[in-house]
């Protein structure tokens, strides 16, 4: 397995209902209005978009996400990845106990020049930003769900 390949995975629980998740989820370029570390999301057409991220590391990732498969009732999302990192991430959705549980995968290689340089030396690092990103991600969609669900009650 090369050095430059890594596989991260992530299980949330969240108090909110699947279709809620979903559409949050769904829709990439409002990433940046709740997920801090995705810095900055450029629309390209209805299935691309552009991300720009950053954890704790001095250091940005592009990356270009293509949806490959949206289904809602199958409660599956998932894209393909290029850029400074390729592969593909994807979410299952899945209702449970009045909320819905959430598992994120991703599987990439690493194709920024700098990251490859210093796998070696810096891989714990990277696993350990990734940690903190997919920490600013749960909860941020925590309170985007939050604020949906109370906005929902008020109507």
């Amino acid at each position: 397995m090369s050095l430059n390949r890594y596989r991260f995975r992530s299980v949330w629980h969240v108090d909110a209902c699947p279709d809620d998740v979903y559409e949050v989820l769904s829709d990439i370029a409002n990433y940046p209005l709740w997920w801090h570390e995705i810095r900055k999301a450029t629309k390209i057409d209805d299935e691309t978009g552009e991300l720009r991220c950053r954890s704790f590391l001095p250091f940005d990732l592009v990356v270009q996400v293509k949806h490959s498969i949206r289904n809602q009732q199958a409660g599956l999302l998932r894209a393909t990845l290029s850029g400074d990192l390729e592969g593909f991430a994807s979410w299952e959705i899945t209702g449970r106990d009045g909320g819905t549980d959430l598992m994120f995968d991703q599987e990439v290689v690493v194709n920024k020049a700098l990251l490859r340089r210093l796998v070696l030396i810096a891989k714990p690092f990277f696993r350990g930003n990734h940690d903190l990103m997919m920490r600013g991600g749960f909860k941020g969609l925590k309170q985007v769900l939050e604020a949906k669900t109370a906005s929902r009650r008020d109507s």
